[in-house]
């Protein structure tokens, strides 16, 4: 189900165009001299880039807040709320880049690629969030992010495929630099192309009933496993319980709404697929670390 905020689309479901032609990539510049507020809450598919030009603001992702300024980039998943707030009413410009992550892929999407790209487009990984102007100096960033955005503005020949490589060169160089501070952000190494097939249906699944009651026979006889096989199956690749991951899947689609409708927490939780209130409640703290009220209170005023 998707929602609308009063004041601008909470869910952006086709913001990467340029005119009447549809792109896998948006980039353009945010710039504001007054104001709190440099993006509302919103959610999107793509994978998001911000890198400050001029200025210092506050990025609130997932209810935790990350201050950058100039020089620093911002890496947002897939599937993730957030939010930019202003911190002064000084000068803020930064270059916003989004892409659909199927462009990090040579061809249909490969055992070889998934395995790096599928934890950027779950919205569960709690990597590093903010690279420091310091660490960026020695990689090629500071010149491929405004380089992608001067490749956009001026859609000169052949731009598509120079925004394309330049996005991936990010994205490696990102890899490869937690690989040397020992980051491990590969989906699990033992995954097949069979696997990546099967977990995308049941991801797909879950988004369209998760606020129906959904059993772990429900989505074991849909892959044609036992209970009991699909159970350590699921665990053994994702590092969740089934259950677990519904709980994030549910809790995730509560916070959407919390932000962007008047529903009040027990219909929220209602809408998320739960029948009791209290246990939504405690199930929202559990994995958030905060009430639902707090967290609509501390991502909408970016405290």
């Amino acid at each position: 189900m998707q929602f609308e905020s009063p004041r601008e689309p909470y869910f952006e479901e086709q913001p990467i165009s340029g005119n009447t032609i549809q792109y896998p990539f948006h980039c353009n510049i945010q710039a504001s001299s007054t104001g709190h507020v440099l993006a509302h809450a919103h959610w999107h598919y793509y994978i998001e880039i911000l890198y400050m030009i001029e200025g210092r603001a506050r990025a609130v992702l997932g209810g935790d807040g990350y201050d950058f300024c100039t020089g620093d980039m911002v890496l947002i998943n897939g599937r993730e709320v957030h939010a930019v707030f202003a911190e002064s009413d000084a000068a803020v410009r930064y270059i916003v880049l989004k892409f659909d992550p199927a462009i990090l892929y040579t061809t249909n999407r490969t055992l070889f690629e998934s395995k790096y790209v599928l934890p950027f487009t779950m919205n569960a990984s709690n990597h590093q969030k903010v690279f420091q102007s310091a660490e960026l100096a020695r990689s090629p960033i500071p010149d491929l992010l405004p380089a992608i955005h001067r490749e956009f503005t001026e859609k000169g020949y052949g731009f598509e495929l120079a925004i394309r490589t330049d996005i991936g060169r990010i994205f490696l160089w990102v890899l490869r630099n937690w690989h040397l501070k020992g980051i491990q952000m590969d989906a699990n190494p033992a995954l097949k192309e069979t696997d990546v097939l099967r977990l995308q249906k049941v991801f797909d699944y879950l988004d369209a009933h998760y606020k129906h009651d959904i059993t772990v026979e429900t989505i074991s006889s849909m892959l044609n496993m036992s209970y009991s096989y699909f159970s350590r199956y699921f665990k053994s690749l994702i590092g969740k319980t089934f259950s677990e991951y519904l709980t994030y899947v549910r809790i995730t689609e509560a916070e959407k709404m919390l932000l962007t409708t008047d529903l009040n927490i027990t219909e929220v939780a209602l809408e998320s697929g739960y029948s009791n209130s209290s246990y939504f409640i405690a199930q929202f703290h559990d994995m958030k670390g905060m009430s639902p009220r707090q967290f609509k209170k501390k991502i909408l005023s970016g405290d």
